[in-house]
């Protein structure tokens, strides 16, 4: 006996690929349906070999229903996700609207996984920020073994992060700018994204961080520690999909490159690629469709006494958003709801 899935949002870049991935990991549905506003009331989604055909959300009856994936956003969320919880249906939701929340637990599985205990608090389990999502995953197998005193991250992040608009954007803008006369002046972004880097992701906050950098100062506590200082700068860069970060890691204890290499090819969720030769590493581009968190650039700092740096790349709409939500609905089966 399989479980009964909802999809809410199933019509946008991660509720498609919430679909996909379902499907790609054979996870033990009996029934999945597909929901998104009334505006794509009848659009055509693929699940596997299946097309299933949205149904409207308002309204819906989640009760019967085990999971509820929400990718819809906050306000959304805010409205629905009690009505899914209320009918004892868990929601796994993708949006920043419970991260924070103490009696909310979120979790990344290779990371937390007893946290999913917890979901019978409020019946809603919260899928971190995806450049948090990707980062803890290399954290915390360092930090089990030498204690993280404070990390320092620079994030690379890809358009694919803020949405289809976005990303029709950079590619509009690429081709504009070939063509005389067809230039594209920003929309989603307040400056040109082709060819360019922006330093800003979200909202400024007074201290003159943005809101992105204080979720991963937040998210990483606690996920993996609320003793771990963290500062971030969040970037986003001229490319469709996949996340990269340039991680400085200060430990408590002293942590050899090699043995750091080795923690992290047998932690679950991680790939290395470590050659010290042109290429022998990897990039967002070899990364979109994986499953994997991959790290490369594995090298002592020599400018503190317990510091290690790493580069970290990840596909943003898999294990930053839509690969983790299911791997938190394969957990609570395991753990909790035991179907399937």
């Amino acid at each position: 006996m399989g479980y009964k899935v909802v999809v809410a949002g199933a019509t946008g870049n991660v509720g498609r690929e919430m679909l996909n991935i379902l499907a790609e990991r054979q996870f033990p549905a009996d029934e999945v349906v597909a929901l998104a506003s009334r505006r794509s009331l009848g659009t055509e989604v693929s699940y596997g070999d299946k097309t299933l055909t949205c149904k409207d959300i308002e309204g819906f009856d989640f009760s019967g229903y085990d999971i509820a994936f929400f990718a819809i956003g906050s306000d959304a969320t805010k409205k629905y996700a009690p009505i899914a919880a209320s009918q004892k249906c868990v929601v796994i939701d993708n949006s920043s609207l419970y991260r924070y929340d103490p009696d909310i637990p979120l979790v990344v599985p290779e990371v937390n996984p007893e946290a999913v205990d917890r979901y019978t608090n409020k019946f809603i389990i919260a899928n971190p920020n995806c450049s948090t999502a990707q980062m803890v995953v290399a954290l915390k197998p360092l930090h089990d073994r030498a204690r993280i005193k404070r990390v320092v991250v620079s994030t690379y992040q890809s358009v694919s992060g803020t949405g289809k608009e976005a990303i029709d954007e950079l590619w509009n803008q690429t081709k504009g700018l070939y063509v005389p006369g067809q230039e594209v002046e920003p929309k989603v972004y307040p400056k040109q994204i082709a060819f360019n880097v922006i330093p800003h992701i979200d909202v400024f906050l007074e201290d003159g961080s943005t809101k992105e950098e204080w979720k991963m100062v937040a998210e990483t506590k606690k996920i993996v520690d609320p003793a771990i200082k963290v500062t971030a700068t969040c970037v986003r860069v001229p490319v469709f999909v996949g996340h990269s970060e340039a991680i400085n890691i200060e430990f408590e204890d002293h942590l050899d490159e090699a043995e750091a290499r080795d923690i992290l090819r047998e932690a679950p969720g991680v790939m290395v690629v470590d050659k010290r030769e042109a290429g022998g590493y990897i990039t967002p581009i070899e990364c979109v469709g994986d499953y994997a968190t991959y790290i490369s650039r594995i090298r002592q700092d020599s400018t503190i006494d317990n510091g290690i740096n790493l580069w970290c790349v990840s596909d943003n709409l898999r294990k930053g958003a839509a690969l983790n939500a299911v791997q938190i609905a394969e957990t609570l089966g395991k753990r909790c709801l035991k179907k399937g």
